[in-house]
């Protein structure tokens, strides 16, 4: 049988998968890790015959990370977005270019397992398996992001060694449905285990745990030998136990009789049922994420312990009611997170040690929600998810992009579907974090579709379905497959209309929205003050977390692999490496940089936009309006008394004054007036800013004692500052150049380099045709102390006036730019100040300390300092980088000496090493590569604009 070319087929032999996870490392008595060397031969294809050599691979792996495991049949990754990589119809893979990976290794059974069954647990392969012992074909798998469990009790006899052959093929029939935006690797790709269970064992536990505190638990026993497995009944005098904690659960005896009268299998004929009640009992949620340990015992007829298991329950609720999704019968907000498994070094490998990280950097920044994009993860994320509190959507491995109008309606990929689904389901249903199951993504919508849906919805009733395709056209439709309107990349407008024009019948949370490519994610401020604020509307998944780069030799451009560690820092690769994306391998067709649109760096370096977050999703929020000061607590379910605030005034004439901050007892959603201090109230002259900086109070499992959870910010009135004196005209040589020590003349700037989202949406085309990247302002009059410049433009001219006058704060420059009505939407209006020296560091009043724009600006405002270095941020492909927004004072520190600049009104700065570019006016960066490009008041309107600044310099002593 050629199963990779059969789209019905799923798999041969393979175990039902459950709750109950028996391949797991324990006294080595049970289980047998297999992870380690393989042998191992890349062929070109799934006939092809045996090569003369084998290599050694490492297991888990992916052979496409690792070139000295290729031989002659070169397989380096492949990304593409929605298109395949090949352009055959489906279902029909390559035949002739089909890599192949075979992996042998000798296994020697337990001699003690005797009189046991023996199975194998393959954690993930991609994407059709084959297994064989001894030559002997076993049984086949699909589903790359699946475990697949094999019974060899038949090989495999105890005390013996034998030869356990996995095969792999890359590219099948169930390959057109994981068509999905990520890297196209070959390799397995989670742990494999022998292990063992007694013929009569504990095959499937089900827990559902409310949350006002009943708990029912199903118990399945399974019977695989002898006589009980044709008939399905256990021995008399044995028994099934459950306890939550010390406290044992009531068998169900009316379950029992029903079960009996309806002749299906119950008590001691494999089914238990038990309930317990629990009033009170600390209820899960993903701000507190209380679990208690569930224990389940088989014992025989002696009382002798045969089986157990110990699982972690969390009680909790889920319901979607008319618009509101509740958990624990409360409307929550969904701060979500979209995340792949991947690593730069080992693409779809990654470790539990990984994930926690990647989880606890999510948890630091605010986020409190992870979609599975777009398969099931490691069984150990959800054991993650649970213990530090995340609410899941459990998206079913399941993506037919390039052929999603013509899969999702086939019959003959039905099997797929259910399958996929089903399998997902029985797998995680335990896990209290788990609070969405998803139908999959970008598959279109068909009748597949609403099959499986109904299949969970009968299985599972405790938990809403949704699938963003069924409401794609319509968001008033898809009721079959969609319990939530789960859009992509919505407008702010049309979230806003669907709430506000009609009442919404179900809660909007989208399922990705603000792209975070390159320099992005603007407006996320915008989404979540209507969010916020109007029923309906929940919250969503940003997209995605991690850039998808690889690390590349820069020598013969190949994947770095596992000899890569240790490669790369901060988000930048060491000399002679690089951080690969589609196309770097040759891999033809591909998707480009596309794959680069994570919040952090590939190797985990947060991004700006993450800071960003972190403030939006501050759990104590500030309002200052008319003289009252008021604190808002946004927790969904907890209160204050974790956290630790300390007050912070800082003010534009250099005030920094601190005093500790006593919070407020507030239950979740409430507010409460509190009082300036008073050493704070009169503080500072300027501008002035009250910060509140929110620590932790004790640690938890995500942030130590002490660590900074947020620092919301609110502006207090301004207090007069004196006044500069008089300034005289400074006289202005006939090129226009002004003395000054320090710089050379501002020269007027509408140019950036264009972000992802400029490339993409096409503006960054737009302005290099305009004339904005190559033209140069040319001098036109010089009048006393005035200079005029013209920039000519495929619109017209730009007039640049500048006047300049010396007084106490030094040279004084007032600007005034001139846009043509024609010249629309340009990137920036400002000044390019070049320095007579090297800038080394940077101290300003503004936002910060991390990169902001005027969309991406939730950041508190005071005072900070930073190496000129480390305002830039390595973003993969270079582009436009490294403000500051609302920038009233800056000091910048070069090898001449320091130059101290003053603003009137706030402006927007990037300090470069040879310059400072100062805008009055700064384009938003949007989310164009997916979604909506720069709302309308962060784009830069035509006419007139003026501001002015002043500068003092000083030599180094």
């Amino acid at each position: 049988m050629r199963e990779w070319l059969e789209p019905e087929h799923v798999g041969r032999r393979r175990e039902p998968l459950g709750t109950v996870r028996r391949a797991v490392p324990d006294d080595g008595f049970t289980c047998v890790d297999l992870d380690g060397d393989w042998e191992f031969q890349l062929r070109p294809h799934p006939e092809a015959a045996e090569l003369s050599t084998w290599l050694t691979a490492s297991v888990p792996g992916c052979w496409t990370t690792e070139p000295s495991l290729w031989g002659e049949v070169a397989d380096p990754p492949w990304y593409t977005n929605d298109q395949m990589p090949w352009p055959d119809l489906p279902p029909t893979p390559p035949t002739a270019h089909n890599p192949t990976g075979v992996y042998r290794r000798d296994v020697t059974v337990p001699a003690d397992w005797a009189g046991q069954r023996v199975l194998l647990h393959v954690g993930a392969a991609e994407s059709t398996l084959l297994v064989r012992v001894d030559g002997e074909p076993v049984g086949s798998s699909t589903d790359s992001h699946l475990a697949a469990e094999f019974d060899v009790t038949a090989w495999a006899a105890p005390g013996s060694t034998v030869q356990v052959e996995l095969t792999v093929v890359k590219w099948s029939a169930s390959t057109f449905v994981e068509d999905q935006d990520q890297w196209w690797h070959g390799g397995i790709t989670r742990s494999v285990r022998l292990f063992t269970r007694p013929s009569l064992h504990l095959s499937d536990v089900r827990t559902v745990a409310a949350a006002d505190g009943t708990l029912a638990v199903d118990v399945r026993v399974g019977c695989d030998l002898g006589e009980g497995a044709r008939r399905g009944y256990l021995p008399d005098g044995w028994r099934v136990a459950v306890s939550l904690g010390e406290t044992a659960l009531t068998f169900d005896a009316a379950a029992h009789a029903r079960d009996l009268d309806d002749e299906r299998l119950s008590l001691y004929r494999g089914r238990a049922r038990f309930r317990g009640e629990f009033p009170g009992i600390a209820t899960w949620t993903a701000e507190t994420p209380v679990l208690h340990d569930l224990t389940v015992e088989l014992r025989d007829a002696e009382g002798t312990l045969v089986d157990s298991e110990v699982q972690r329950v969390g009680f909790r609720t889920v319901a979607v009611v008319g618009p509101d999704l509740l958990v624990n019968g409360r409307r929550i907000f969904v701060r979500g997170m979209n995340r792949h498994d991947r690593d730069p070094l080992t693409g779809r490998v990654v470790t539990t040690a990984q994930v926690r990280e990647e989880l606890l950097t999510l948890k630091r920044f605010g986020f409190n929600a992870v979609r599975t994009s777009h398969y099931p993860n490691d069984p150990t994320f959800y054991d993650l998810t649970d213990e530090l509190g995340f609410y899941v959507v459990d998206e079913a491995n399941i993506e037919s992009h390039a052929w999603a109008h013509e899969i999702c309606d086939d019959p003959a990929y039905l099997p797929a579907f259910t399958q996929r689904v089903a399998r997902m389901v029985r797998r995680d249903r335990n896990h209290p974090s788990v609070i969405v199951w998803s139908l999959g993504n970008e598959s279109d919508y068909g009748a597949n579709h609403d099959a499986v849906a109904a299949w969970i919805r009968r299985d599972d009733p405790t938990r809403p379905v949704q699938y963003e395709g069924a409401i794609k056209d319509d968001w008033s439709a898809g009721f079959a497959s969609s319990d939530i309107v789960c859009p992509m990349y919505a407008h702010l407008e049309q979230m806003v209309e669907h709430v506000t024009q009609r009442p919404p019948l179900r809660p909007v949370i989208q399922c990705e929205y603000s792209h975070a490519m390159g320099n992005s994610n603007g407006s996320l401020s915008d989404y979540w003050a209507a969010i916020e604020s109007l029923p309906g509307l929940q919250g969503g998944f940003i997209w995605e977390f991690a850039d998808h780069g690889i690390l590349q030799r820069e020598d013969d451009r190949l994947p770095a692999g596992r000899a890569g560690a240790g490669q790369f820092a901060d988000g930048v690769p060491a000399p002679g490496y690089r951080w690969a994306h589609g196309g770097d391998f040759g891999d033809t067709p591909n998707d480009g940089a596309f794959c680069l649109d994570g919040v952090v760096l590939p190797d985990g370096t947060p991004k700006p936009v993450m800071y960003e977050h972190r403030e939006l999703s501050s759990p104590v929020r500030l309002t200052y309006a008319d003289g009252a000061l008021r604190l808002r607590n946004a927790y969904d379910f907890s209160g204050l008394g974790h956290l630790r605030g300390q007050w912070v005034l800082e003010a534009s004439d250099g005030t920094s004054s601190s005093v500790p901050a006593q919070l407020p007892d507030l239950g979740p959603g409430c507010t409460a007036t509190v009082d300036i201090p008073r050493e704070l109230a009169e503080a500072g002259a300027g501008e002035r800013w009250l910060q509140l900086v929110v620590t932790q109070a004790e640690g938890t499992a995500w942030n130590p004692a002490g660590a900074e959870v947020s620092r919301p910010c609110v502006r207090l009135p301004d207090r007069d500052r004196t006044p500069a004196g008089e300034a005289a005209p400074v006289a202005v040589d006939v090129t226009g150049a002004v003395e000054f020590p320090g710089l050379a003349r501002p020269e007027l700037t509408l140019w950036r380099e264009p972000t992802d989202n400029d490339d993409i949406a096409g503006d960054g085309g737009r302005w290099v045709a305009a004339g904005l990247r190559d033209a140069q302002p040319a001098v036109v009059v010089v009048d006393g102390s005035s200079v005029t410049s013209v920039l000519k433009t495929t619109a017209g001219e730009v007039r640049h006036v500048q006047r300049f006058t010396r007084g106490e704060d030094g040279l004084r420059v007032e600007d005034t730019v001139e846009l043509p009505e024609g010249l629309e939407d340009v990137p920036r209006v400002g000044v390019r100040i070049p320095l007579a020296g090297r800038a080394t560091g940077a101290r300003w009043f503004g936002t910060g300390p991390w990169e902001t724009y005027p969309d991406r600006c939730t950041a508190p405002v005071g005072w900070h300092e930073l190496p000129v270095a480390d305002l830039a941020v390595p973003y993969v492909r270079p582009q436009e980088n490294g403000a500051r927004t609302h920038v009233r004072e800056l000091a910048v520190t070069t090898t001449a000496g320091v130059l101290r600049f003053s603003f009137d009104q706030p402006v927007t700065v990037t300090v470069h090493p040879d310059a400072v570019v100062v805008d009055v006016a700064h384009r938003g960066l949007g989310t164009a590569s997916c979604g909506p490009n720069a709302l309308p008041p962060y784009r830069v309107a035509t006419g007139t604009h003026r501001w002015s600044w002043s500068v003092q310099s000083s030599e180094l002593a």
